[in-house]
């Protein structure tokens, strides 16, 4: 049986939902895999049905018809949970909403599965609007102790300052969930698989005992749980189908594929809009056309052949270096030693039930002081002579990325405080890209041997 309509499909010319030629199969939509192709073919969001590839606009104020017509613009602006109109948008200025981003949400809502999505100009913007919008000053927060350098910044370091107190709390122990909610507990974030140690948090179980939490609060005091997916990406698991209330994802990473823009998303119920739009608007972290029409046209279209190429690699490099004498161990989900690995198959699967463990390896690399030296020479060795793997930050693009957790991304974080978490210096971060599995395993065991 094929899947329901996109969410935020809009009607053909003649209102009638009935697509032609470029939508593909009449009164069907198509597989997943072919709608991150295709996405909505007729949108509302703008007519372009002569169009093979959707139009980029280069306007940052649009043309009102009249007085009455602008004044409808702004009443509707934000005012409508993301629901589509009777008429297409009103557009009124690119800060507020345009059409490139617009179809870039519609199609990201579909493959999260969520009811709306809202773009930002970063993931960190994403984090920031879904965090802030969900716990007002005097609420509470709960994370997970080890979470991405810049949101451990925000949360530990800007939350407290308007007021929004938090605990970083282990989110694979439930009883210590339990026993850490208040009566002014509004957020349960984290990460899964967490950056950058692969660990997994059970999102279902989460939900379980947030549920028990919720039980009898109004609905303005219930707590909502944030989980960050831009590890996995929609390809690999799909956090609302799981139990969480809203998902963010960096599209520079995964959904972006190139590694060419920054944005961020926000993906969840139709009832959160209004807020987020209005935070965006405020706060002025509005995705730019130009950097979204790369995700619409190149990024998101392939997410699923380059996904599906990464991790049969991902699972090539995994096991070479869990047999590697120099390393001491390696945490990716695919291996059947991941600790959680049973939990990774329940999780994460593509939109066909298939397992999907995904792209990012973490391991440690035998550090007998505990300093890092080894790792600072692998790492080292491969950005002065490796030519498939590039000593870089960020993640999920078409090239292999390497890099070392403890001193680059997550430096936010206090040495001692990493440590006592688990996070070594020894550790290494690797994103897998499209080259040849041979070729990253060649570089991989060179530099190996050289330290």
């Amino acid at each position: 049986m094929r899947d329901a309509p996109p969410a935020g499909g809009g009607a053909s010319r003649d209102g009638s939902n009935r697509p032609g030629k470029a939508g593909g199969v009449a009164g069907a939509a198509g597989r997943m895999r072919t709608r991150l192709i295709h996405g909505v073919a007729h949108s509302t969001r703008w007519d372009y049905s002569h169009h093979v590839v959707p139009p980029l606009t280069s306007s940052a104020t649009f043309r009102l018809d009249s007085a009455r017509r602008a004044a409808l613009g702004f009443q509707e602006f934000a005012h409508d949970g993301g629901l589509p109109h009777e008429h297409p948008p009103i557009y009124i200025y690119d800060r507020l909403e345009e059409p490139t981003t617009a179809m870039l949400e519609d199609n990201l809502a579909a493959a999260e599965g969520g009811e709306m999505a809202l773009t930002f100009a970063s993931g960190m913007a994403a984090i920031s609007a879904a965090i802030c919008t969900a716990a007002p000053a005097g609420a509470h927060l709960l994370a997970h102790p080890v979470l991405y350098g810049c949101t451990y910044s925000l949360i530990c370091g800007w939350l407290p300052r308007f007021h929004v107190i938090y605990d970083l709390v282990d989110l694979t122990d439930l009883r210590a969930i339990e026993g850490a909610i208040r009566p002014e507990t509004r957020v349960v974030y984290f990460e899964t698989p967490v950056n950058p140690d692969m660990k997994l948090i059970d999102i279902r179980a989460v939900r379980e005992v947030v549920d028990r939490a919720n039980a009898g609060r109004p609905a303005g005091e219930r707590i909502r749980i944030i989980v960050d997916n831009t590890f996995a990406t929609p390809f690999c698991q799909r956090p609302l189908e799981l139990g969480a209330d809203v998902v963010c994802q960096s599209l520079t990473k995964g959904i972006g594929g190139f590694g060419t823009d920054l944005g961020g998303a926000v993906i969840g119920p139709r009832s959160a809009h209004d807020d987020l739009i209005l935070f965006r608007k405020d706060f002025g972290g509005s995705l730019s056309p130009k950097s979204a029409w790369p995700p619409l046209v190149y990024g998101l279209p392939t997410l699923g052949a380059r996904m599906a190429n990464y991790q049969k690699t991902a699972m090539r490099v995994a096991r070479f270096l869990d047999q590697h004498e120099k390393v001491e161990r390696v945490h990716y989900p695919g291996l059947a030693s991941f600790p959680q690995h049973e939990l990774a198959q329940q999780q994460m699967r593509d939109f066909n039930g298939k397992f999907a463990p995904g792209s990012m390896l973490y391991f440690l690399v035998h550090d007998p002081e505990g300093e890092g030296r080894p790792a600072e020479k692998l790492i080292d060795w491969i950005a002065e002579n490796a030519y498939s793997i590039t000593l870089a930050v960020s993640l999920g693009q078409i090239k292999t990325l390497i890099e070392a957790p403890f001193s680059m991304t997550h430096a936010a974080m206090p040495a001692e405080e990493k440590r006592r978490r688990g996070l070594l210096p020894g550790g290494v971060r690797l994103s897998i890209g499209l080259e040849d599995w041979h070729d990253i395993i060649e570089d991989l065991d060179d530099a190996l041997t050289r330290i």
